[in-house]
């Protein structure tokens, strides 16, 4: 038995995902109905009426905001990750995240002076 029979495994998963993803897209198009109407034509389906323009200009401080949420909250998740496995890494592993936290610290204090997270 040849020592990398995971690796065939794994190749054989793949491509069976890929047949099947390909597979109920295309069951799914021949499938679906395409009979075009006005309302399904219409920006919203609800049966609302559009009223002005969908394009709606957001001051670029919100945009910068979410990326600043976005970023911490991935980071708390390495964070979490470390917690379960803070003994085995020991005093290293202490030094490590604590100079994470300190490069996130002074990454919330960049933003806090460049006036991010004010909101108006």
């Amino acid at each position: 038995m040849p020592a990398n029979i995971g690796y065939l495994y794994a190749a054989i998963f793949l491509a069976a995902g890929f047949i099947l993803a390909i597979v109920a897209t295309l069951i799914g198009n021949i499938l679906a109905p395409h009979k075009r109407t006005k309302e399904k034509l219409q920006t919203y389906e609800s049966g609302e009426t559009v009223i002005g323009t969908a394009r709606v200009q957001y001051p670029l401080g919100f945009y910068i905001f979410a990326l600043l949420f976005v970023a911490f909250d991935v980071d708390i998740v390495f964070i979490a990750a470390w917690a379960i496995i803070f003994k085995p890494l020991g005093l290293f592993g202490f030094i490590e995240i604590t100079f994470f936290i300190i490069v996130l610290a002074l990454g919330l204090v960049y933003a806090w002076r460049k006036g991010v997270t004010r909101w108006i």
